[in-house]
C-alpha cells in the first residue's frame, strides 16, 4: 500500500516482486536473464516497470522463480 492507503500500479507491484526475487536468489539482471531466456534489457524494464512488456516474455521470468501471472479476485492475491 502507499502512503495514501491506495495500491501501487500492477506494474509496480510486479517489479517490486520481481527485483526482491532476484536479489533473494543473488542473480545479476544478466543471470535472470539467461535463465529465462530472455535479453537482460527485460529484465531491467521490468524492474522499472516498463507498462509495455509482452506477458510471453514476462511470464517466462517468473517461471524461475516458480511463479506465473494470475487473476484473482480482491483480496484473494493476499492470502498466500
Amino acid at each position: 500500500m502507499t502512503p495514501n492507503g491506495n495500491r501501487p500500479p500492477f506494474a509496480a507491484l510486479l517489479a517490486e516482486h520481481v527485483r526482491q526475487a532476484r536479489k533473494d536468489s543473488q542473480l545479476t539482471q544478466s543471470q535472470l536473464a539467461e535463465l529465462a531466456g530472455v535479453g537482460r534489457r527485460l529484465v531491467s524494464e521490468l524492474e522499472n516497470a516498463k507498462p509495455t512488456l509482452q506477458l510471453e516474455q514476462v511470464e517466462r521470468v517468473l517461471a524461475v522463480f516458480g511463479r506465473c501471472l494470475a487473476i484473482a479476485k480482491p483480496g484473494e492475491a493476499d492470502r498466500e
